[in-house]
């Protein structure tokens, strides 16, 4: 993947072989799932390897319950793909893509923790394919996009707090490739509901609990043409 990173206000943490450290608890956010201090991937080269979630408010690392489904609508190998994981958070979604082979990752989070944790377990996993970086998701998406880069999968899983989904689906349209996928998760189904229907279509969409998520394709001429030859 090309230096992009020039164009951004962003600073790039190396690896760190030790966990960051830990302080004291914050309580979960209204219709936010309990930090848990670790989750685990669930498929591929990884499976049942565990990632550290540090203890920053808001953080919500998306359920096993609901990676397994995507995974499982996205197929059980990512052979191939290029992925853009644009709000990594605990890395579950960017990491779980590149066990599953994926040939690139490149996860976006704004949070230093979070980014120290993510690369330390690229770096324990042996995730070579994986880049992290320190950035705003939006900024990133729309600096990826001037430089023409296209992502077979992006992941959109934003503090539901911060309603960032819409300008973050908007953001990442010029990135993905004729035959991508965006994942977006939300506690508003109404997301759903009120997509732009000429630039967007539903794939596959669940619920789990308040959590609600699918795969949306875009609607664009090339796009239309690779899925209907």
């Amino acid at each position: 993947m090309p230096e992009i990173w020039n164009t951004l206000p962003t600073i790039y943490l190396p690896m760190k072989t030790s966990p960051p450290s830990r302080t004291a608890k914050t309580p979960p956010a209204p219709h936010r799932h309990a930090n848990s201090g670790e989750v685990r991937i669930i498929g591929g080269l990884w499976k049942r390897s565990k990632l550290a979630v540090p203890d920053v408010p808001g953080l919500r690392p998306t359920p096993d319950r609901v990676r397994e489904t995507v995974f499982n609508w996205l197929g059980q190998t990512l052979a191939g793909r290029r992925v853009l994981d644009l709000y990594a958070g605990s890395g579950a979604l960017g990491l779980e893509a590149a066990s599953r082979g994926a040939t690139s990752v490149l996860l976006v989070e704004q949070h230093p923790r979070c980014v120290a944790a993510i690369a330390a377990a690229a770096q324990r996993l042996g995730a070579t394919q994986a880049q992290v970086r320190a950035a705003d998701a939006l900024a990133a998406a729309h600096a990826l996009a001037r430089l023409g880069e296209r992502f077979d999968i992006v992941f959109i899983d934003p503090p539901y707090a911060s309603a960032q989904q819409a300008h973050a689906l908007q953001a990442v349209h010029p990135l993905l490739s004729a035959e991508g996928l965006a994942y977006v998760e939300t506690d508003d189904p109404a997301l759903f509901d009120l997509l732009d229907a000429s630039a967007w279509a539903v794939w596959r969409r669940g619920r789990a609990g308040q959590v609600h998520f699918g795969l949306l394709r875009r609607n664009t001429p090339d796009a239309q043409t690779a899925q209907n030859p």
